[in-house]
């Protein structure tokens, strides 16, 4: 049986790509000197794309590969991914949502904390060594 044919657009991290090129065919677009002719020769393999952020399946593409069924961007966006092609064709999109949105969060509540204590500006008094000779340090919100 052969395997699935995935264009992948863009290099990814070493774990994803070996995850990737264990279980599926890969075709590295990014790698192609001739973007038409390396679609125009694989395009008919080609049932899967993997784009990111800033990468992603334009119509154009969309239109160059006959047998595609799904797009899959590895970011939370999907504005690289012509979703009204997508939609025309009948081509499943996915992407990665809420993947990091605890961490922003958390992120966020941290720079809050930061900016009302002052958390930089009191580390660069210390670190200084201001404290010795200017004492206290000024008093910060709460």
């Amino acid at each position: 049986m052969e395997s699935l044919g995935v264009l992948m657009m863009h290099p990814m991290i070493p774990y994803l790509q070996e995850e990737l090129d264990k279980r599926f065919r890969l075709f590295r677009y990014y790698d192609a000197a001739n973007k038409k002719e390396f679609l125009s020769l694989h395009s008919p393999s080609i049932k899967a794309v993997v784009g990111n952020s800033i990468v992603g399946a334009s119509a154009e593409l969309i239109d160059a590969l006959p047998n595609l069924e799904i797009v899959s961007t590895n970011s939370v966006g999907l504005d690289k991914v012509d979703l009204r092609k997508c939609r025309e064709r009948g081509i499943k999109v996915t992407n990665t949502p809420d993947v990091l949105t605890d961490d922003v969060a958390d992120l966020a509540i941290g720079l809050m904390i930061c900016t009302l204590r002052h958390i930089c500006a009191s580390d660069r008094y210390v670190r200084k060594g201001l404290w010795r000779g200017l004492g206290e340090y000024k008093l910060t919100t709460k």
